[in-house]
């Protein structure tokens, strides 16, 4: 039965997220029950896309990627797809009308990661736009049940969200992303080097990020609001913890948050939410 199918393709990507990201699991965990299976199965798709370029090496990487996007337009065009993961994303994409647009600016900042070492500012915005932002936007797509006035309104505040979101994954992962991939995304960096002066003007910037993405989570429908408030009190703390450290540090090691202090910061916000003070 096709239903059997679907429940095991819902669960791969269940799978995929509780495996690859716990930050991201819990924060999901706190979303109303009948968005938890949609967000789950976006974040699937986006986290394969990623693995093909970031980690699979001495694989042909690019054709992996083009087939990926092949499989991904055949998955979304036919209604079904052999592969799991896409299997599930293409019926959230039906269901709650994601933009083609969208997903195909996704797949071209993935394709990105392909071609570019360094960044300017014009690659960096479009990188951020594809690989963040858009993946913002087809969560709100979920989060707002098709009521497209809703989605109109909340659509740059998500945008905000998930480009403050991308730029501090690149400062935690900044020596992996330089040392092991050979990526340098921050076009502020003169001559590859990332000083003091380079670091402050970049968290500077997400702080802008965060102020506008925050006045978003207070408009956003109370069954999805939580969840994403304990995403932004997560990237919050990371953010503060890292802003403590000299641009030394960011570059010799990946900059984390204890799994404790995650749970702390996750009761904290229940608190706060119960209390109506977001």
């Amino acid at each position: 039965m096709k239903s059997i199918f679907d429940k095991i393709s819902i669960k791969s990507s269940r799978l995929v997220t509780k495996t690859y990201s716990t930050s991201f699991s819990l924060g999901i965990s706190f979303l109303s029950k009948r968005f938890q299976d949609p967000i789950y199965a976006v974040y699937g798709f986006v986290r394969l896309a990623d693995e093909i370029v970031d980690s699979f090496h001495g694989y042909p990487k690019r054709q992996l990627l083009e087939e990926f996007k092949e499989e991904t337009y055949k998955s979304i065009n036919r209604g079904i797809s052999t592969n799991l993961i896409l299997n599930s994303f293409q019926q959230v994409v039906h269901e709650y009308n994601i933009d083609h647009s969208s997903i195909e600016t996704f797949l071209k900042s993935m394709e990105m990661d392909l071609m570019l070492n360094t960044y300017t500012q014009d690659g960096y915005e479009n990188y951020i736009l594809g690989s963040a932002e858009v993946v913002g936007l087809m969560c709100l797509r979920v989060f707002v049940e098709g009521d497209n006035q809703q989605y109109e309104k909340l659509k740059p505040y998500a945008m905000k969200l998930g480009s403050a979101f991308q730029k501090i994954n690149f400062l935690r992962d900044f020596r992996a992303d330089k040392e092991d991939l050979g990526r340098i995304y921050f076009p502020q960096m003169k001559d590859n080097d990332f000083t003091e002066e380079v670091k402050k003007e970049i968290e500077l910037d997400i702080l802008k990020d965060f102020e506008s993405g925050y006045q978003g989570i207070k408009l956003l429908p109370k069954d999805t609001r939580f969840g994403v408030y304990v995403a932004y009190i997560y990237y919050s703390r990371l953010l503060n913890k890292i802003t403590q450290l000299p641009a030394q540090k960011i570059i010799e090691e990946r900059i984390r948050i204890s799994n404790k202090q995650k749970y702390a910061l996750f009761f904290g916000s229940y608190l706060r939410h119960s209390l109506n003070m977001l």
